[in-house]
């Protein structure tokens, strides 16, 4: 019995894993930044240039995939 994917739901799906794992490393990056002495604002706006960035490319590279390389 074979099962078929709605694919609205798993281009959603593709999207919001792409957001969680840019976030993750957002905030990686801005721990990382904190902890090597930058100011709570200057760490923040790391974190979010990383996210923005990871956020692009993790998109970018879902799309690719999508239309099968």
């Amino acid at each position: 019995m074979s099962v078929s994917a709605d694919p609205v739901v798993v281009r959603v799906l593709s999207v919001v894993l792409c957001a969680t794992v840019s976030v993750i490393a957002g905030l990686a990056v801005g721990i990382l930044a904190r902890v090597d002495g930058a100011s709570l604002a200057g760490a923040a706006l790391t974190g979010c240039g990383a996210f923005s960035v990871a956020l692009g490319l993790a998109l970018a590279v879902a799309g690719v995939l999508a239309r099968g390389l």
